[in-house]
Parts: structure tokens; sequence; C-alpha cells
């Protein structure tokens, strides 16, 4: 059920069940991350592959020490930075994070979230959070919680509702290999924003077959409507006429689509609030029986690489 009463979270949470909670990137699947059933719920629930490694999410900062450890100075500097945020560190695991939460690696993904509820619920918590996103694996991250609840209906005994997330994209990921920064995931907190403040920074985005990192696979974020991502609008439009055409676009509509068929995610070009709004779109977009979705390339600057990326994974190949 969808409720913002926290204690039914706790217990929920208490007696080894998994519960959704609302971030400021998106809803997440949150159970015990010290417990090995909880998390095995969790991958069950999602049919997420056992081989794609979870977050575990954290009331503090000084809570790290207990479920990291060897976190470099890098490291140090930009959760001082930007947490409660968007950002995950991936970091050496302690011991008492399960192996089903890493899928067998020697390193956890980290982060702590920025949403009041959340942060409450962790305080009254003796145990961290292990939360991918509240999706069956492959389809739209959700960022309401009516979005949570269209996909598992009864499934879920209790969907915190936080209202709709700020950010409404995953977090940025980024580990440590030979102690140079390599992100993993783009996300909400955009590669410039990291530079600024530890320096040039790698990326390593994509991994099929063993990924250190959640948001890595080729196919992810996928409406069931098959969708393409256009550099020009109107080719793209003009190669599928004749079909039921909906169009994901950043500033401008066209013409000869109808209106109820559009998104616009920016009128003002505001990459920000581009981001806030795109999984909603897409979730908008994939109720309406169309026969396939045509989604604009956004600028690649900024946020508009990470918008880029999600739906380049969402995009039919």
């Amino acid at each position: 059920m969808i409720t913002t009463d926290i204690n039914m979270a706790v217990k929920a949470l208490e007696e080894g069940n998994v519960v959704a909670i609302p971030t400021e990137t998106v809803y997440g699947l949150a159970g015990n991350a010290f417990s090995e059933a909880a998390v095995e719920k969790i991958y069950s629930l999602k049919q997420r592959p056992f081989y794609n490694p979870l977050i575990v999410h954290i009331k503090a900062a000084d809570f790290l020490a207990k479920v990291a450890r060897d976190v470099p100075d890098a490291a140090i500097k930009l959760a001082n930075e930007f947490w409660p945020g968007p950002l995950t560190l991936v970091l050496k695991k302690q011991k008492l994070i399960p192996d089903i939460v890493t899928s067998g690696k020697d390193t956890v993904a980290v982060r702590m979230p920025n949403h009041p509820l959340t942060l409450k619920l962790l305080e009254q918590l003796d145990f961290p959070l292990a939360a991918p996103s509240a999706n069956p694996f492959g389809s739209i991250s959700p960022t309401s919680a009516s979005h949570v609840h269209n996909y598992f209906k009864e499934e879920l005994e209790v969907i915190l509702d936080g209202g709709e997330c700020e950010r409404g994209i995953e977090s940025t990921i980024i580990g440590f290999e030979e102690d140079q920064p390599v992100v993993y995931r783009l996300g909400s907190l955009s590669i410039e924003d990291i530079e600024d403040r530890i320096g040039n920074v790698f990326t390593k985005t994509r991994d099929d077959s063993s990924p250190v990192a959640p948001g890595m696979l080729s196919r992810h974020y996928a409406p069931t409507t098959e969708t393409h991502l256009a550099e020009n609008i109107g080719e793209f439009i003009q190669l599928h006429s004749g079909k039921k055409i909906g169009l994901l676009l950043f500033q401008h509509q066209v013409d000869d689509i109808p209106q109820e068929h559009q998104v616009v995610l920016s009128k003002s070009g505001n990459l920000k609030e581009a981001a806030k709004n795109l999984y909603a779109a897409m979730h908008l977009l994939d109720s309406l029986n169309l026969d396939i979705i045509i989604a604009e390339k956004f600028p690649d600057v900024g946020l508009g690489k990470t918008i880029n990326d999600k739906l380049q994974r969402a995009a039919k190949k």
C-alpha cells in the first residue's frame, strides 16, 4: 500500500521484508543490506540478475566505515561535497556486506540519499538499506509512488510516498582503479561538477558481462513501446509515417503529430528540469498505446550527456 507512515516501513524492514522508498533520484526497492535473505527478496521481486550489484544507502557519512574500507582521499572529498545527494561511490567492502549485495565482488556501491523521509527512515534503523530502482529489471525507473504501484500492485506491503523525485535520474556512480577516479554510471551529478572538485575522471559506463556497478548494461530504462533516439526528429517521423507516434522532446513541440502524443521536457531549455521530467514523460508515453516513441537527442553537455545515455539504453538497437 502507498503510505507516508515511516513506522510501517520500519516494521516491514525489521521483519526482513522489502519496501519501496523515495529518494531525490528515483524510488528504490529497499531491504536490510546486512541480510542475505532480504537482499534475495529484492532480486526476486525485481527479477534482476544476480551478477548486477546493488547500492547500499547509509544514514550519514560517518556510517561509511561500517560498510567500506580503504577509502581514497578523493572519495572522502566527493562525499564531503555531495552527500547527502546523488553521488554513489564504489569502494572496497567490509565483511559485514554479504556477497549477494556486491555480486561477489570485493567492492560495494554506497551513497547517502537526500530525501527527508528516507533519511528519517534510515535514522530509525540499525542497518543500511540495499536499494536498486523500484521497477522490474530493465524497465523505466519510477519517480513517483504511483509508478511503483503500477509495477508491483499488491506485491509490496509498503510503498513509502515521498512525492515526485526532485532529481528524476539515478545517482552518478564513481569508483577508483589504481587510485584514479572512474565514472561507471552517468547520473544526476554531471561529470563537469565532479571534475571541478577532483580533476579529470575516466569513464567506463558499459559492461554487459560483469558490471562493477548498476546501470552499466547496454539495455536498460526501456519502455515496452518501441523507442528510438533521433538527431533529426523530422526525418525520423517521415520514416515512420502511418504509425501512431509519440515524441519525447527537449524544448519545442512539432507539427503534424497530435499534441497529446508529445511531451516537452523543458520549455526553457533547462537540462536539470529536463532530467527531472524524463522518466515521468517516458511512463506517460508508454501508457498511450503508441506504435513507436521517438526521443530527441539532447545537447551533449552537462546533464544532456546523462539524458542521452539513458535514452540510448532505452532505444531499440
